[in-house]
């Protein structure tokens, strides 16, 4: 029993000590919440560590990069040259609309009704009524306009970038066509539901 006291006197020594460690600075000198705050490099900010002077690093030559190169413009971001495409970046056939119906479904048809008239339940109960699909504006904006509201967010509509991939989004945008095709052409944007019109303040989020 003798023993027992020194070794739970060193045990808790030791257990003091590593909770003491992190608070060490680059120098090695001591700083409880140092680690937290002002040891930690931030983006960008200058470092006497590295030669170059900056915190930020070049890539190792041959690294390999996690998830796909994302070197098509047009397929990520619906622009090329910084213009909105009018072409569909990606072969549009029955497999791709069969799956822009479903994730239209899923994602817009809430706001925009299956119908794509800008009448969906939510739209019922009280939310910003979207435009018409069919209204002149939208059946010439380009093919990219679409994929970049849904990119980007548009209005009271927020990004789902981080919910639909890009090629569902494509596949969303071939399927609005579909809808644009099947319905009569509406001249003018007839939303009534709140007076406000749609169009405001952009949500920026990108994939």
């Amino acid at each position: 029993m003798g023993g027992t006291a020194p070794r739970r006197t060193l045990a808790a020594a030791g257990l003091i000590a590593a909770l003491l460690l992190p608070g060490c600075t680059r120098q090695g000198k001591f700083s409880p919440v140092d680690m937290w705050n002002r040891s930690r490099l931030r983006p960008l900010e200058a470092s006497p560590q590295f030669a170059s002077g900056s915190s930020a690093q070049a890539l190792v030559p041959g690294t390999v990069p996690r998830g796909p190169l994302r070197v098509d413009n047009a397929l990520y971001t619906g622009r090329s040259g910084g213009v909105l495409v009018s072409q569909f970046p990606l072969t549009v056939n029955d497999r791709v609309l069969k799956r822009g119906q479903e994730r239209f479904n899923v994602f817009c048809s809430p706001c925009h009704s299956r119908l794509g008239d800008g009448k969906g339940m939510i739209v019922k109960r009280g939310f910003t009524q979207p435009p018409d699909y069919a209204i002149a504006r939208l059946r010439g904006a380009p093919v990219g306009h679409f994929f970049d509201v849904m990119t980007n967010g548009y209005g009271a509509m927020y990004s789902y970038a981080s919910r639909v991939s890009p090629e569902d989004r494509w596949a969303i945008a071939a399927y609005i066509r579909v809808l644009q095709k099947a319905r009569p052409v509406v001249p003018t944007d007839q939303r009534t539901s709140s007076g406000a019109p749609y169009e405001g303040t952009v949500t920026r989020a990108r994939s």
